[in-house]
């Protein structure tokens, strides 16, 4: 299936982050917008407990099984906004070295961001995407024009 995201690296911005400055969707794409992803187990238990990285790959694990339920993968999430719960930049570092890795070359439009409390008991994480993808029907109505 085609890819709906095209990520915008930008020359004229600073080259310092490591990701790209926009993403663009067409269209006909089908956007799926994403709840945070929390760091919950199965029961809806907080693991990681005072682990930021781990929590971080936690959010990770459950973004992606929320992106298969839609239809979609990591490669179709066109932004994501990652909350830290710390005020300590190293926190909100490590928490995006997991992030940053996750997604490989599909390093997509991100804010990183530190906050003061999250939602549920010791969560230091969350990761919040928007994805973009092309279904079939879509995908063969772009091949026919294209």
């Amino acid at each position: 299936m085609p890819q709906a995201v095209t990520l915008i690296r930008s020359a004229s911005l600073s080259s310092v982050a490591e990701y790209a400055y926009a993403a663009t969707a067409p269209a006909e794409a089908r956007l799926i917008f994403l709840a945070g992803s929390c760091p919950l187990d199965a029961d809806g238990a907080t693991v990681g407990v005072g682990d930021v990285a781990a929590q971080a790959r936690s959010c990770v694990d459950n973004l992606v099984t929320a992106l298969a339920d839609a239809g979609a993968q990591l490669t179709d999430v066109i932004s994501t906004r990652v909350l830290v719960a710390s005020t300590r930049q190293a926190d909100l570092v490590a928490a995006w070295d997991v992030v940053r890795a996750a997604f490989g070359d599909h390093d997509v439009p991100s804010t990183l961001m530190g906050v003061t409390v999250l939602g549920y008991d010791s969560q230091l994480v969350e990761i919040e995407a928007v994805a973009a993808v092309l279904d079939e029907v879509a995908a063969e109505g772009v091949d026919a024009r294209g």
